[in-house]
């Protein structure tokens, strides 16, 4: 036939393919055609009965027809659930369609029960991969689709899915061109399948704030990679034709607007083959058997021929502000992104401050921005100057570093639609040319953000963030204080604090470049920990004893916390029917991060460097220095390495950028905070009012207090808290779990809960008692556990001296922790006093007043 090709136009398109004219690509959360960016406005096509011509799918005829109808509704792309004949591939090449070939095999068995079976699965992937990943009409193969939870509780899931790594291992090793995934749907969500180049699921949800929660969720486990919805539909038959196309016309923007890579609709037809019979009592397609139009065809073509995503309607303008300092090295990249944004009303500020290189210059090339010159002020201090000049009602922030995706804008402003007044984005990093800059890419510490939930943000890093001006306005801007770096945090906590949420869009995508030297690297990491410090004296109640931020949410791909964690709990429903089988990750182990702690360092240096003394017992002095090293490299070979310089030297590289990174943040931290603290206000105390109830037993105490002004212990505890907080104090804020209202922490032994209980006594007349529990940290109880077990140990072990040594560190740690717990107890007594006065209460001398 006409549409057959030769083997020699066959054998020329794969060499086309080859030389990457064509080749697919996944690039951060979207798929690309070479250099174009590509949404897949897809069907699914079969399966069919068996033509003539052998093969699952119509007659050539019907497949023409097809076709033509397909590019008449605006489809680029079809879904097949078995591979497809090389003819039927020329064909939607010729018709400018590519395709998601699925390899087939038997995922409702035990396959993995019997090794003959599963290497039979593999050897019939390969031959299907054979058929079709090696034409230029092939965009992707789906190595398998929707495996039964049964199936993989029977296996447990790590089996699974390094089964599937094995099936794309062996589709990649032949043709390591071709985009490989896996359909998978929300039975089976907790499989681990981040090797994937794409993540696909199957999704049938009727309620649109169901769907568009769930993709959310989605593209939160696909991370930094395409999502695409590789099948999700509506039966005509039973909801009706109308409804279905109602239904598949939201569902389609709804996706858009959620920024996935793609969509394919279930079914092209009502024609439907399955299992050995033709499905009569089912009609999930666009056109029905004899390829008649319904009213879904129509639906579905409003939205494929149009531009995806969807455009904004009523945009609001945006002002994208760029805050420049010597950045003449990546500022004509990120100008050149911006000019490129595909929103219809926005405008560019670049802020250069103060820049003694080439980066005013590069900004004038770009007439049609607005360039705004001043003296070098600090990143706060610019952000704050960009919004003065804007003229739009969004502020936008990106840096000067990164790269923006062209629908950038317009995947932010879907969410500020949805209520939001401020909304970040993720940044990853580019491919880099190098090794060294290819390690500190994928080396913990660099910007991210933090997820309360799927949609809303904790934090959002200051290279992807947009706010209302109005919002900004009201919470008065950026704090010039933070001068390179913490503006972004203080900024959100800020607005948290204000009572506002922050959104999370996951397709507004920047492309960040991180530092390309180590030195570069580690002076970013010590910013970051001024940074910190400096933070830590405006929101102590935000950080640990060890003074690291403390997030309530999870901070995203941050893979140094998961190294020693619990696993994750999978709930599979009752006898393991649920429909939603959802992954839920558990707080991170304090072992996840202590050896990457200056304070884990200095003591093994401390205990190494006696035991050198010595001459003795270096093996066990070696051992917290040891860990640090050990989880250093484990770190490191969890860490996405680009494929081209991933190898030994690169995974030890970045185990000495997982080692050295805390420790000058750390050090940093230490710095600031001591030159911070020269300066604080002492408490005055005041002359005692009420003899406080003490029980030594419990290590606790209470007070009372009498007002007649209507107050509840909300004034109360924000007074408390508002004393405190400016005196470096460190307040924990319960948020639900605890039988304590807050938690005063001074040093690293000692801490109080306070609870407090109200007794209404009419009117506005309240019986305020107060009650402060004294109890060692964590840290001091590990200190006196792990020298009472070295004391053990070595004592059992015939190691006198060692045993002495350390019974005596640990009685001096009993002593230290007795007296700041004793010390602290007195401060809070003191505060209560000094506050309750302050808010117009009482003290009551004897219980009954």
């Amino acid at each position: 036939m006409a549409h057959h090709a030769s083997s020699t136009t066959v054998e020329s398109r794969r060499i086309l393919t080859e030389e990457g004219t064509l080749t697919p690509r996944a690039r951060g959360k979207f798929l690309f055609r070479g250099d174009e960016k590509v949404f897949l406005r897809g069907v699914s096509y079969g399966p069919f009965a068996t033509g003539s011509h052998g093969a699952q799918f119509p007659e050539r005829d019907m497949v023409l027809r097809d076709f033509a109808l397909m590019g008449d509704l605006g489809v680029n792309t079809i879904r097949t659930f078995t591979p497809p004949p090389e003819w039927l591939l020329d064909m939607a090449q010729d018709h400018g369609l590519v395709v998601l070939s699925g390899l087939p095999w038997s995922e409702h068995v035990c396959f993995l029960d019997d090794p003959a079976v599963a290497a039979e699965i593999r050897s019939s992937v390969m031959a299907a991969a054979r058929t079709c990943a090696g034409h230029p009409a092939t965009f992707a193969v789906l190595i398998g689709n929707e495996i039964p939870p049964d199936i993989v509780r029977w296996h447990r899931p790590e089996r699974v899915a390094a089964f599937l790594r094995r099936l794309y291992d062996d589709v990649k090793a032949e043709f390591p061109e071709v985009l490989v995934s896996f359909a998978n749907f929300p039975s089976t969500e907790y499989l681990d399948l981040e090797f994937l180049d794409f993540i696909s699921f199957n999704v049938y949800l009727h309620r649109e704030p169901d769907l568009r929660r769930y993709l959310s969720r989605l593209q939160n486990l696909a991370g930094d990679k395409p999502l695409v919805l590789t099948e999700f539909g509506m039966d005509s038959l039973r909801e009706g034709a109308e409804e279905q196309a109602r239904f598949l016309e939201w569902q389609i923007r709804a996706a858009a607007e959620s920024g996935v890579a793609g969509t394919v609709v279930f079914a092209w037809t009502d024609d439907w083959f399955t299992g050995g019979f033709q499905v009569e009592n089912w009609a999930f397609g666009l056109v029905d058997r004899k390829r008649q139009k319904k009213p879904s065809y129509h639906a579905v073509q409003k939205l494929y021929r149009c531009p995806l995503p969807p455009i904004v309607t009523d945009p609001p303008k945006v002002s994208v502000v760029i805050c420049a300092y010597n950045a003449e090295r990546t500022i004509d990249a990120c100008l050149a992104s911006l000019r490129e944004l595909r929103y219809p009303n926005y405008e560019v500020i670049v802020v250069n401050d103060g820049s003694t290189d080439s980066t005013r210059e590069i900004a004038r090339r770009y007439p049609e921005f607005v360039l705004v010159d001043q003296p070098n002020m600090g990143l706060s201090y610019a952000r704050n100057v960009g919004a003065e000049t804007a003229s739009g009602e969004i502020v936008a922030y990106t840096d000067s570093d990164c790269v923006v995706d062209p629908d950038w804008l317009t995947y932010l402003l879907y969410k500020f639609r949805d209520g939001f007044v401020a909304v970040g984005g993720p940044n990853l990093p580019p491919p880099e040319d190098s090794r060294i800059p290819a390690c500190v890419a994928a080396s913990p510490g660099g910007p991210t953000h933090v997820l309360l939930s799927d949609d809303v943000a904790e934090h959002i890093p200051g290279c992807n963030m947009a706010f209302r001006k109005s919002v900004m306005q009201e919470i008065h801007g950026f704090d010039p204080t933070y001068r390179a770096a913490g503006d972004d945090v203080d900024f959100c906590w800020r607005l948290q604090n204000a009572g506002y949420a922050i959104g999370f869009s996951p397709a507004a995508m920047v492309w960040h470049f991180r530092r390309n030297t180590i030195g570069a690297y580690l002076r970013q990491q010590m910013g970051y920990g001024k940074a910190e410090a400096l933070l830590y004296f405006k929101h102590s109640y935000r950080f640990n004893l060890l003074g690291q931020s403390q997030w309530f949410g999870r901070i995203y791909g941050d893979f140094t916390m998961s190294l020693f964690s619990p696993r994750p709990i999978v709930y599979h429903g009752v006898f393991g029917r649920g429909l939603f089988q959802t992954l839920y990750e558990r707080p991170a182990s304090p072992l996840s991060y202590l050896p990457f702690t200056l304070e884990w360092n200095l003591v093994g240096v401390v205990l190494l460097a006696g035991a050198l003394i010595a001459g003795a017992y270096q093996a066990y002095a070696a051992v917290p220095l040891a860990i640090a090293l050990l989880w250093s490299l484990g770190t490191a070979g969890r860490a996405k390495v680009d494929r081209r310089f991933d190898g030994i030297a690169s995974r030890l590289l970045i185990a000495l950028l997982v080692y050295l990174g805390p420790l000058a943040r750390s050090a940093q931290r230490y710095l600031w905070r001591l030159q911070g603290s020269a300066d604080v206000e002492r408490i005055e105390f005041e002359e005692v009012s009420q003899r406080p109830r003490i029980r030594w037993w419990r290590w606790q105490y209470e007070v009372a207090f009498w007002g007649e002004n209507g107050l509840e212990k909300e004034n109360f505890l924000h007074a408390v808290m508002a004393f405190l907080i400016p005196r470096k104090y460190l307040i924990t804020i319960d948020q639900g779990w605890n039988d304590w209202d807050i938690s005063v922490h001074r040093g690293v032994f000692a801490q109080s809960h306070l609870k407090m209980a109200v007794e209404d006594h009419g009117g506005t007349k309240r019986l305020f008692r107060a009650q402060c529990r004294l109890r060692p940290t964590r840290l001091s109880r590990l200190a006196v556990g792990a020298s009472a077990a070295l004391t053990g140990g070595a004592a059992y072990s015939g190691l006198f001296e060692v045993a002495v040594v350390a019974g005596s560190l640990g009685l001096i740690s009993v002593a230290a922790i007795a007296v700041q717990n004793v010390r602290l107890g007195r401060v809070v007594f003191h505060v209560m006093e000094i506050c309750a006065k302050s808010i117009g209460l009482q003290a009551v001398r004897e219980r009954g007043d």
